[in-house]
């Protein structure tokens, strides 16, 4: 399976503006059509950058009534005081795709460097959480800060360019995979208005969620990193 290519860019001055993205993977008000749900059920993969809002997607979806595929190991914190939704075989999915024929019709989080180690002879349902590269990297060193730790020794500037060509690289890969129906969330807009969002959600994996419980979900004071 051909990977994601290597990374090298230059720093870019003007990151991406972030904001509700409409393409032929995205279905909204505006959309009346929806693919058929495959015969056999889809792994319903959360991704996006780190701390783009990934976490929230999974404690929305797992509300609503799917099963999550997640082991506990990481717990909540001040920085994700409704918990991680993480599964640590996740970041060996190179090496290790024992789990993944019990994933189907759970939701599992996947980082977007780690979506072309998924296997690719089976449906996914793929909600890809957008937020303004700005707010990620604040958001990342903020975390650091508060549990004492160091990241990537880059300028914010630079960890953007990166973060931003990386994005670019993993829509090409998913746009060129249709086997992988994507549906892009902007965070921001998200959190400040699930109502307008949840039901897109719900219709793109099938339309049996309960999209009450998945707005509840939501808690806009969590939207503490703002560019």
């Amino acid at each position: 399976m051909r990977r994601l290519a290597a990374v090298q860019v230059a720093v870019r001055t003007q990151p991406r503006a972030v904001g509700v993205r409409r393409s032929s993977q995205q279905y909204g008000a505006s959309r009346t059509f929806l693919p058929p749900m495959p015969s056999q059920a889809p792994i319903i993969v959360v991704s996006g950058l780190p701390r783009s809002g990934t976490s929230l997607a999974m404690q929305m979806i797992h509300a609503g009534g799917v099963s999550a595929v997640t082991d506990g190991q990481r717990a909540n914190d001040d920085d994700n005081p409704r918990g991680y939704f993480e599964f640590e075989r996740v970041k060996q999915l190179k090496s290790d795709k024992g789990w993944i024929d019990d994933a189907a019709g759970k939701v599992v989080k996947v980082i977007h460097m780690l979506l072309a180690e998924l296997p690719d002879d089976r449906p996914y349902r793929v909600i890809f959480m957008e937020r303004d590269v700005r707010e990620v990297v604040k958001s990342q060193s903020t975390m650091l800060a508060r549990s004492g730790r160091t990241g990537a020794q880059l300028p914010p500037e630079r960890l953007m360019a990166i973060y931003e060509q990386q994005l670019k690289v993993v829509e090409q890969w998913l746009a060129a995979r249709p086997n992988f129906q994507v549906l892009r969330i902007s965070y921001a807009a998200l959190v400040a208005n699930p109502q307008a969002f949840v039901p897109q959600i719900n219709a793109f994996l099938g339309g049996t969620l309960n999209e009450q419980l998945m707005c509840a979900a939501v808690d806009p004071s969590l939207h503490r990193n703002k560019a």
